[in-house]
């Protein structure tokens, strides 16, 4: 490590005096303006885990649904997974260290975690468009060398795009070609071979109307456009040519204010879809005949993956495991219809992408998706490889065919991470194949009517959770205080969890109505703020 350069390039990244950042599961974000350190560090961070892992390691400038304002950055790990848990200390660690401890964090971290300094390291960067990206990855840059890294910048890219390039540099290629347009050729083949098998293949043009959150999504999109079969029409709107990023637009804004984004205009049924800043999240919607604004969530998505897997798997007739993955914040109409309905085994788990991905992981098929619209499908490899097997060599043809269907769809699936291009292009060959309507995917079942509150608390390390954040076991009384309440209520259900980032208890209810599911909420809120503490003036309804 040469000591003197590091000195002279942290001198050029100073910290804001009394700024402290925690890694989460977003990695870090904040102003744009307090970031220059982080990614600094986040550079010198990167060398040393490609270093220890002996592989590529991914490095995203983005913020994904915040405002154009802030800004963030999260490294990737060699199989385009997110970085690992003990890793994540280490990050905070180093974000938050005095100019003059740098030098011994570096050294503790190398010792703790067996770092090789013998061996090469190597980084790919990405960034969004944000009006800071640009010169925060020049940071990274600049941390990457001081430490002799080599990296590859790829510029403006997704961040499931990263994730994908991250995880074919270390397999070889075995998973793809490390290049956006190895990105491109694999996603796109794979969707026109599906759409070749629909029943109305060609004659209807597929039509879609795409928000993109003015965000990188559209950028992307447009390059991919030329690589699309005729049948499918898409068409772009807030492509960030005017507006701000995730102004009254993108996944988010609709899903919270269960609204159209502005800049869209939605003619009667015609599906439409949402991206998020980073085109990592991704929602549908239309509007009905009398004008009314239907949503559909994660939920439906993972629904309509399941009902077409399951259908497929049954047909090559082998006994692969499937199982769908959600958190407590799956709508429960989804969660009965699966288990009930469909036969589907459901697992819940604590909110977060990495503990959706690492239970999915347990099956030859696993399913997740946030109600928010992040999400993929993982196949185990032993699946796989059956999978591609008999579509190569199964004699019986009904069963050849399914087990080519299901190998275009692992071609087409980003295992890697939620990819709202994958996703999209999964939901629209599935509506395709089974010549489903917006409307007729919407009605497989009815969401109950749900709200989400948040209380502000003087300090949320009060509550604490259990049975993957379903019940809160403190402060003592609350739980049962929310047991008596939802006793109050048909078909409902509530629960607490404290904010990963922020002094908020986050509140959700379901019941059979509306208005039902509204005062649940609020008088749990009252019982949060009673509790565990509340700050400034009681909820009002």
């Amino acid at each position: 490590m040469d000591i003197e350069a590091l000195k002279k390039y942290s001198a050029l990244h100073p910290k804001p005096a009394g700024l402290t950042l925690q890694y989460g599961t977003a990695g870090f974000r904040t102003k744009a303006e307090q970031l220059d350190h982080v990614m600094f560090r986040m550079g010198l961070l990167a060398v040393l885990r490609s270093k220890a892992v002996a592989s590529t390691i991914g490095i995203m400038v983005t913020a994904s649904h915040n405002p154009e304002e802030d800004n963030g950055v999260k490294l990737v790990d060699p199989l385009g997974e997110m970085l690992h848990p003990s890793w994540e200390e280490y990050a905070t660690q180093l974000a938050n260290a005095e100019e003059q401890e740098l030098q011994k964090i570096i050294t503790e971290i190398s010792q703790k975690a067996a770092v090789n300094q013998h061996k090469d390291a190597s980084v790919f960067i990405g960034r969004d468009t944000r009006p800071s990206s640009e010169k925060l990855s020049q940071s990274v840059i600049d941390g990457i060398s001081v430490l002799g890294g080599q990296y590859h910048d790829y510029g403006l890219v997704t961040t499931p795009q990263l994730h994908y390039l991250v995880c074919c540099q270390n397999t070889q290629g075995q998973y793809g070609k490390a290049t956006l347009e190895g990105y491109y050729e694999k996603l796109s083949k794979a969707f026109t071979e599906l759409i070749k098998q629909s029943p109305s293949s060609g004659e209807s043009q597929r039509h879609l109307k795409i928000d993109c959150a003015n965000g990188i999504g559209a950028l992307k999109l447009s390059e991919m456009q030329p690589y699309f079969p005729k049948e499918v029409q898409i068409y772009l709107y807030n492509d960030g040519t005017k507006e701000k990023l995730n102004h009254l637009c993108g996944a988010d804004f609709v899903k919270v204010h269960q609204k159209p984004p502005r800049g869209l205009d939605m003619k009667p049924n015609e599906r439409c879809c949402s991206f998020d800043g980073d085109a990592d999240r991704i929602v549908y919607y239309y509007k009905d005949a009398t004008g009314h604004f239907h949503l559909i969530d994660g939920d439906k998505i993972a629904t309509l993956i399941s009902i077409f897997l399951k259908d497929l798997l049954a047909k090559v007739g082998q006994t692969l495991k499937m199982a769908v993955v959600q958190t407590a914040y799956a709508n429960g109409s989804s969660t009965r219809y699966l288990e009930e309905t469909l036969k589907v085994p459901v697992h819940c788990v604590k909110t977060g992408v990495k503990h959706l991905h690492h239970k999915a992981q347990e099956f030859d098929v696993g399913i997740y998706f946030e109600a928010n619209g992040h999400g993929t499908v993982l196949f185990s490899k032993a699946a796989e490889t059956k999978i591609r097997q008999l579509a190569k060599e199964e004699k019986d043809d009904e069963k050849r065919e399914a087990a080519k269907v299901l190998e275009n769809m692992i071609d087409l699936i980003n295992q890697t991470v939620g990819d709202a291009v994958s996703d999209m292009l999964v939901i629209e060959a599935i509506l395709a194949l089974k010549s489903l309507t917006v409307q007729q995917w919407d009605a497989i079942y009815t969401d109950l009517p749900n709200r989400l509150l948040k209380v502000q608390v003087a300090d949320r390390r009060v509550i604490d959770t259990t049975d993957a954040e379903r019940r809160a076991v403190t402060p003592p009384g609350l739980q049962e205080k929310i047991d008596a309440l939802v006793k109050n209520y048909k078909l409902s259900r509530a629960f607490v969890r404290p904010s990963g980032t922020e002094d908020v208890v986050r509140i959700y209810a379901e019941a059979d109505t509306q208005e039902n599911a509204d005062a649940l909420a609020h008088e749990v809120s009252l019982a949060v703020y009673h509790l565990a503490g509340g700050k400034g003036a009681p909820p009002q309804p």
